[in-house]
């Protein structure tokens, strides 16, 4: 097929016409949604709105934000924005210090192991790979507002959660929603787990056989407009990108990048395109329409998660030509998401929310050729050091366990057997950590359980810390720093530009306006408990907006 996006538009728009529900609906709004889609945009940054405006067409994030009610200064109130924690935090109304959900990773000490936030050993694979389907939200430890709405119908109430990640999908969904859906790198196609169910719905695998991600991939990704029209992005040809094995200039021939020997593919690279969140988009108008959502008398929930924008800014920065023209072609796939919903539900029976899960760090070699301070945090010179360092004072021996993204985990058990104070150690190491190039705070666990902060950074780390699974040393790095890793750019911090995301309500009885004053990213799901009449999440703490009553 010449043009598969045609091909996928005529789809698209042939679900549309296949069954219109918005034409027998009244216009005044009922007193619920009859549908919550929420959608959160992988690492958009906040700046991303203003910098886009005047590339974005009519009906996607203008329509939104013209139509509907902008929080302009929301914010996560915590140290580790990571995907994880990000959707964990909006889907419960707390923070990872109550939902748990402290980080992408972290050690296990009772298994010596780092386990991915998902895991699950007890569960199998539904409709993919055996490696990407053990997962669950079982590391959850709280209700999401999915789990408080099915709860509060008898079960009646659908709740669907689909995203290309994993994580992001199961911890949107919760305990309790009735599937989610994530793609899989290895076979190219939507899966489950057996936590959900026992096989893919009749639907899904039909839609799986259509093989979209085949199409995708046997074409070139080019700049949507013209390259020289992309005035709000450095130059093209910017060497600061790690790109697709180290080539970062449009345009991108997908087949070739994708292609394993003869006949294999790369269904991974998907991730990393625009069309990833194309492909994710058409999922969503298939199920609003097989599951029948927003349709009977008991609301239901969607939540759509676009990971592709986390991708492609990792691999070539914020400011990066490749990342506006994802936000140019995700501006179109949110403008047909809004004209389906018009023509199959209708906008008054619709409540739609869009934000983020965090945002993310300019490139820090740009930052530094712009005189900007800025750099790379070393973590394994750094741990290297830190071992030495113990072995002269405590002895040989294994003292560090683990290190994940700004956090040690230090050997209780040899700790222990050698009757060394815990404490004294890690107070120790962080002084020692502190003395390090980009470090700008380093604190114990011993510390953040015996004192309570109230503001500042160690407020934020605290929020963020759990006893069971966080690390004895925590650390915070200097504004413009990233840890050095295989991208070209890293996200992991309280400062604005991981912080300060949008936060957009449309539809249903949302009124145009706009909220300055500050917002907490736990505030999301107590508001829509509050419009759906039903409990809040049992370990939230965000409040009510207030502003959206009125």
């Amino acid at each position: 097929m010449k043009n598969p996006l045609l091909f996928i538009l005529t789809f698209g728009l042939s679900i549309i016409g296949f069954r219109s529900f918005a034409q027998t609906t009244a216009q005044i709004p009922p007193e619920k949604p009859r549908l919550v889609i929420q959608i959160v945009v992988d690492q958009m940054r906040y700046d991303y709105i203003n910098r886009y405006w005047e590339k974005f067409e009519e009906g996607g994030f203008k329509r939104l934000i013209d139509e509907g009610t902008f929080c302009k200064n929301a914010n996560f109130n915590y140290l580790f924005t990571q995907s994880a924690p990000g959707h964990a935090t909006i889907s419960t109304g707390t923070t990872p210090d109550h939902h748990a959900i402290v980080s992408d990773k972290w050690y296990v000490r009772l298994k010596d192991t780092m386990i991915f936030c998902t895991f699950d050993p007890e569960i199998r694979p539904v409709g993919g790979s055996f490696e990407n389907g053990r997962h669950s939200p079982t590391n959850l430890l709280s209700t999401t507002i999915g789990d408080e709405l099915r709860l509060s119908t008898n079960f009646r109430s659908k709740v669907f959660s689909i995203a290309l990640k994993e994580q992001t999908a199961i911890l949107s969904g919760g305990h309790t929603c009735n599937g989610a859906f994530w793609y899989d790198g290895i076979t190219g196609t939507w899966m489950s787990s057996s936590y959900y169910l026992d096989s893919l719905p009749g639907w899904l695998s039909e839609f799986n056989e259509k093989a979209f991600p085949d199409l995708y991939l046997d074409r070139e990704w080019n700049t949507l407009l013209p390259i020289e029209e992309y005035t709000e992005s450095t130059n093209d040809t910017t060497q600061f990108e790690v790109g697709f094995g180290n080539r970062s200039v449009f345009p991108y021939d997908l087949e070739r990048i994708s292609r394993i020997g003869r006949n294999r593919t790369d269904y991974s690279i998907l991730l990393s395109t625009p069309f990833g969140n194309t492909f994710t988009k058409d999922l969503a108008l298939t199920i609003i329409m097989e599951e029948e959502l927003g349709i009977d008398g008991y609301p239901d929930l969607l939540n759509i998660g676009f990971s592709s924008t986390d991708y492609i800014g990792l691999r070539f920065g914020p400011s990066s030509v490749e990342i506006e023209d994802t936000y140019i072609r995700l501006d179109k796939d949110i403008a047909h998401l809004l004209q389906f919903i018009d023509e199959y539900i209708g906008k008054k029976n619709v409540l739609v929310l869009l934000t983020s899960d965090h945002g993310v760090a300019r490139i820090p070699d740009y930052l530094n050729e712009s005189r900007i301070p800025s750099g790379y945090f070393n973590r394994n010179q750094a741990m290297s050091l830190l071992k030495s360092y113990l072995n002269v004072i405590y002895g040989s021996g294994d003292w560090v366990s683990a290190y994940f993204e700004q956090q040690i985990f230090l050997n209780h058990v040899l700790i222990e057997d050698s009757n060394i104070d815990l404490e004294e150690m890690q107070t120790r190491i962080a002084r020692f950590m502190i003395q390090f190039s980009g470090v700008s705070n380093a604190i114990t666990s011993s510390t953040l359980l015996t004192t309570n902060f109230t503001e500042g950074i160690f407020h934020k780390i605290q929020n963020g810390y759990h006893q069971k699974r966080s690390g004895d040393i925590i650390i915070n790095l200097e504004p413009g720093w990233v840890e050095e890793n295989s991208h070209s750019t890293g996200h992991n911090s309280a400062y604005p530009y991981d912080t300060h995301v949008p936060l957009i309500w449309y539809g249903w009885k949302i009124s145009r306006s706009s909220v300055l004053r500050p917002v907490s990213m736990t505030d999301i799901a107590p508001t829509i408990a509050f419009f759906l009449n039903i409990s809040l999440p049992t370990a939230s703490t965000g409040q009510l907006l207030m502003e959206l009553t009125r």
